[in-house]
């Protein structure tokens, strides 16, 4: 039997003893072969010792089973109280649970996922307030917005059309028609996002003959983030498509180079006007063949 340890407590003498009892409690729990060696005994309390075997499966390297004895007061008779397999100091773990919301990360999403939003994202504020009604001194008069509401239902769906000198339907006209829009704290930490990747901090930005906002190939964005922010439009750029820093460059700035033309060859001269004179014949002064040896001409017969 192996040496009983104790916590803060002696352990009862026959509960320690109840060896046999324990592993076969741990081989019926798990099976034949893969409860190991006796390891421990440690009290749990008055009469209550918990047996520690160890635990051969190769898939709970460092795991121990343990199955806890006890006895009741003045009775001989040892009984079986619980077996669970519990990981030892050197256990392989299971890393700690983690909510979907905090796993995930840009670029998880694919085709046909959904992201729900937290009904209080801090990210998010709502998009307009005040009553969803016309104010009593509205331009827009009840029979007009009667005759109005008519001829959108022969044209379109009830459904989705806003009510008349509503604030949806003001909404809607300014291109706000959202339930949700960016709060400060989401503009924020947008900006902050965009502007580690492609802001004047970069080493790109940093080797660059000029910055974004006097670049012709920077598109401009509405709204607040404009004024820190545009689209890049050069496909030739590192950033081409993509929302950068005003203050953010690179060597493809509009204006950091401008190649010059490339010179045009000048036009060929020809002269029609005169003609040089090839003889076909060598004549009889020049050369080094004498003149008696050159071949009568051809008269085309014999």
């Amino acid at each position: 039997m192996s040496a009983a340890t104790t916590r803060s407590r002696t352990p009862d003498r026959l509960c320690v003893e109840a060896v046999d009892l324990a592993r076969a409690a741990a081989e019926e729990a798990a099976a034949p072969g893969v409860v190991g060696e006796h390891t421990a005994a440690i009290a749990e309390g008055d009469r209550v010792v918990t047996h520690f075997f160890e635990c051969k499966d190769p898939a709970y390297r460092g795991w121990r089973w343990a199955v806890t004895v006890t006895r009741a007061s003045r009775a001989k008779n040892v009984t079986l109280d619980e077996t669970v397999l519990l990981p030892g100091g050197d256990a392989l773990l299971a890393p700690e649970w983690v909510p979907w919301s905090e796993r995930l990360r840009p670029g998880d999403m694919g085709p046909g996922d959904l992201l729900p939003t937290d009904a209080e994202d801090l990210r998010l504020e709502p998009g307009w307030s005040g009553e969803d009604a016309p104010p009593p001194n509205s331009v827009v008069s009840t029979e007009m917005a009667e005759l109005v509401e008519a001829e959108d239902a022969d044209v379109t769906d009830r459904a989705v059309v806003p009510v008349r000198g509503s604030i949806t339907s003001v909404a809607e006209e300014l291109g706000m028609r959202r339930a949700r829009v960016l709060s400060r704290y989401g503009l924020h930490s947008a900006a902050d996002r965009w502007d580690e990747s492609f802001g004047a901090k970069t080493p790109m930005a940093q080797a660059a003959p000029a910055s974004c906002v006097s670049c012709g190939f920077l598109v401009a964005v509405g709204g607040s983030l404009g004024q820190a922010f545009g689209v890049c439009a050069n496909e030739f750029g590192p950033a081409d498509g993509r929302l950068v820093s005003l203050a953010y460059g690179c060597g493809g700035h509009s204006e950091a180079a401008v190649m010059p033309k490339p010179p045009r060859p000048a036009p060929p001269v020809l002269d029609s006007m005169a003609s040089d004179e090839f003889t076909l014949r060598p004549t009889p002064d020049v050369g080094s063949v004498p003149s008696t040896d050159l071949l009568a001409p051809d008269l085309g017969h014999s």
